[in-house]
């Protein structure tokens, strides 16, 4: 086991370089772990279990998302919990992610961890929230804003909302229509 990862607190953000951010992914004690890193801080979300409230919204979100899409005719790929990196600079791992229309196919089967120095960043990135909710609406999007996604959904499940999010010129506006 790597002496730093031992501690790393979870579900917070602290100071780390990019070096100590991937020393502590290699760690198998943190396998299951999803993995953020912006502006030299690094965050690790346990995923030792995931409550039945969080687990159903991801689902429904996903499937609402698909349906719409297949219906519309609208091309796309779905991510679940994919990993992408801009090396040296930012990861991000969120609950869900879309490439639409002219990005559908951007990304080629047998992709480990989506390279963002060599392929496009998602269309829209949804984020789940059930303990989460202030670090998806502070943090992430401004992480999210400064990756250039075009859209960040976060699923609150505690309300059974969605908060929507248009990102331009590295800032969001709330949206009420994809």
């Amino acid at each position: 086991m790597n002496p730093i990862s031992t501690l790393i607190p979870g579900n917070t953000w602290i100071p780390a370089t990019w070096e100590e951010y991937l020393c502590v992914l290699d760690d198998p004690a943190h396998a299951k772990s999803k993995g953020y890193y912006s502006n030299g801080r690094m965050r690790l979300e346990m995923q030792l279990s995931v409550s039945f409230d969080h687990s159903r919204d991801h689902g429904i979100i996903a499937l609402a998302i698909n349906l719409y899409g297949i219906l519309q005719g609208i091309p796309f790929t779905v991510l679940d919990n994919c990993s992408f990196r801009r090396i040296g600079y930012a990861e991000f791992q969120p609950d869900l992610s879309y490439y639409v229309g002219a990005n559908a196919n951007a990304i080629p089967s047998g992709t480990d961890v989506v390279s963002l120095d060599a392929y496009p960043v998602p269309d829209l990135v949804v984020e789940v929230a059930e303990s989460s909710l202030l670090d998806d609406r502070t943090v992430k999007r401004v992480l999210y804003e400064d990756m250039g996604i075009a859209e960040y959904w976060i699923v609150n499940v505690e309300a059974a909302e969605v908060l929507a999010y248009q990102m331009s010129h590295r800032g969001s506006l709330r949206i009420d229509a994809s």
